[in-house]
């Protein structure tokens, strides 16, 4: 004689996995590793950059900023300035102090690039740099 749970068993259709948790689950990854991910911002232009056999690459998030070589100072595709240089660092440097990175093209004028740099470091700029392609 089957007992009466055996017979309920029996009489119940077979059930399948239910995917909505695993898809919320999977929802909530992606939106957590969208929020979180770091954007770089590049500087919009592209320069020829000098050689160099001692340069190394940079691991820290860096402030970007080029300089053309007909002398325009760029942030994010925008045409700063020198002028722009010292506003643009002071607002970038007050969450955390970050490198500042400076892409500036062969031909460009030694004073135009030591004026970015005194610049960025008035800013409060603790390491300015130099980009350069490794020989």
């Amino acid at each position: 004689m089957t007992s009466r749970l055996q017979r309920r068993l029996e009489s119940q259709e077979p059930q399948g996995i239910d995917m909505s948790p695993l898809l919320d689950v999977v929802f909530i990854l992606l939106i957590f590793f969208i929020v979180s991910t770091v954007f770089v911002k590049e500087t919009g232009v592209e320069v020829d950059k000098p050689q160099a056999i001692s340069a190394q690459s940079q691991d820290q998030q860096s402030i970007l900023l080029a300089i053309t070589g007909n002398g325009e100072v760029m942030y994010d595709s925008a045409n700063i300035g020198v002028a722009g240089v010292r506003g643009t660092v002071e607002q970038l440097l007050l969450g955390e102090d970050r490198p500042v990175v400076i892409q500036a093209d062969r031909t460009v004028p030694t004073e135009l690039l030591m004026e970015v740099i005194d610049e960025a470091k008035i800013a409060g700029a603790v390491s300015v740099n130099i980009a350069a392609l490794k020989e």
